[in-house]
């Protein structure tokens, strides 16, 4: 008989299970045990004067040990899981677990970096493996968003012969008879997919920045979603395009584990109203200084300070009553050089803070080659970039884009740390497991 998962095992028949030991309460005349899979839990119970056969392996079995079993499916208003549960005719034992290295005494809870050592056990819980389903419906819900919007999904090197970008915080590694690199971002070549003619294309990979950090948003590996698409007419429509997108990934989310969330987490998954709250930066700052009394130095108003990005959220809240905000008019020198300018020497591109946390920065990307060239050359750029700079050659569509770190909106979700959103965290510390 094939195994079924416990949320499809029927009531009355007799159900081949499988699943992990939760809990085992082995008397002298009954044994009980809550089983779990990735679907829910099952109380089987076994009578041990009618299987006597069991007794051996009913004592061999731990929590977290691998078990199948399979019996008949019967209701019991006794049981509170469910209200039904398994009389096994066998059980079997895949795997014997040992004591759990994590569990921390009653009322603690075991330090994050102790849970890391052992994260294949930490998954294990509801809420974790919770927020993995919820992170796989997220990005599957965007990757269909942008399918409906005629959007190609490519994927890119991630090893690359040059520095990318500013040329600062990437990892080198060996590459045969010399120096490689692992790629900060995939913007070069999604800006590549333009020049190929592609128009619109997606990716979702892996990106790396060798920075220390002392952050719960940052870490030195994390997943990011990409896209970049020709003909707009402004970073305005890139903009659109990201609120359009979180909001249709947002409401797959609330739709399909919107419950689940609010009962394992006590979260309300909000799904954002539209048009997102646009403010320009001076005027974010000036609002900051007048209604909470945070000033910022001259020298520091050209880009969104730590702080600035934390006072966000209740700025957003309490002037638009929304939990997202699109903040524009960055300096130049905050912004990279392939970030178009307006007449005024102004990046025509924004960040996105949800939860006074930015998630995105975007751009319509400066696609004239002469110009280009320039505002590479102004930040110093030479060499390193002149494969770059060849797409640009021969023609570009103007065009933008942005990325989305899939962790942090992860984390943002759920209110947790980057460690804990991450399915294994990479840190300045951390390489194993």
């Amino acid at each position: 008989m094939r195994r079924v998962l416990l949320k499809n095992i029927k009531l009355g028949e007799v159900n081949h299970v499988a699943g992990f030991v939760e809990n085992i309460r082995n008397k002298k005349s009954m044994c009980f045990i809550v089983l779990r899979d990735i679907s829910g839990k099952l109380q089987l119970t076994i009578e041990k004067a009618k299987h006597p056969e069991m007794e051996e392996t009913l004592a061999q079995i731990t929590a977290d040990s691998v078990i199948e079993a399979e019996g008949l499916i019967q209701a019991s208003e006794y049981v509170k899981l469910n209200g039904m549960e398994m009389y096994p005719d066998t059980i079997k034992i895949d795997s014997i677990a040992a004591p759990n290295p994590i569990v921390a005494p009653k009322g603690e809870e075991t330090n994050i970096d102790m849970r890391l050592d052992y994260r294949w056990v930490d998954l294990r819980t509801e809420k974790n493996q919770l927020m993995f389903e919820v992170q796989s419906c997220f990005v599957n819900a965007m990757r269909e968003f942008l399918n409906q919007n005629e959007f190609t999904e490519i994927h890119t090197p991630k090893l690359i012969g040059a520095e990318s970008e500013s040329g600062a915080g990437v990892f080198k590694v060996d590459y045969f008879d010399r120096d490689a690199f692992l790629a900060q971002s995939p913007q070069f070549y999604k800006q590549m997919a333009m020049s190929a003619g592609l128009e619109r294309i997606y990716e979702t990979g892996p990106v790396f920045r060798a920075e220390k950090f002392a952050s719960r948003k940052h870490s030195t590996e994390f997943t990011s979603f990409d896209l970049e698409f020709s003909y707009i007419e402004s970073f305005r429509d890139v903009m659109k395009m990201e609120e359009d997108l979180v909001t249709y990934a947002l409401s797959a989310v609330k739709e399909k584990y919107g419950e689940q969330i609010k009962k394992v987490f006590d979260i309300d998954v909000v799904v954002p109203t539209k048009p997102f709250p646009v403010i320009d930066l001076h005027d974010l700052y000036d609002e900051l200084e007048a209604r909470y009394g945070y000033k910022v130095p001259e020298s520091e108003k050209g880009d969104l300070t730590t702080e600035g990005e934390r006072m966000c959220k209740q700025f957003s809240m309490d002037k638009y009553g929304h939990e997202f905000l699109f903040v524009t008019g960055y300096s130049k020198e905050n912004r990279a050089f392939y970030h178009m300018r307006d007449e005024k020497g102004v990046p025509c591109g924004y960040d996105l803070i949800w939860k006074g946390c930015e998630i995105t920065t975007g751009a319509q990307r400066e696609h004239r080659y002469d110009i280009l060239k320039a505002q590479a050359a102004e930040k110093g750029l030479g060499k390193d970039i002149e494969f770059y700079l060849e797409f640009f050659k021969y023609g570009v569509p103007p065009h933008g884009g942005f990325a989305i770190g899939v962790d942090r909106m992860t984390m943002l979700i759920f209110n947790v740390g980057i460690k804990e959103a991450e399915f294994i965290f990479r840190g300045p510390d951390r390489l194993n497991p």
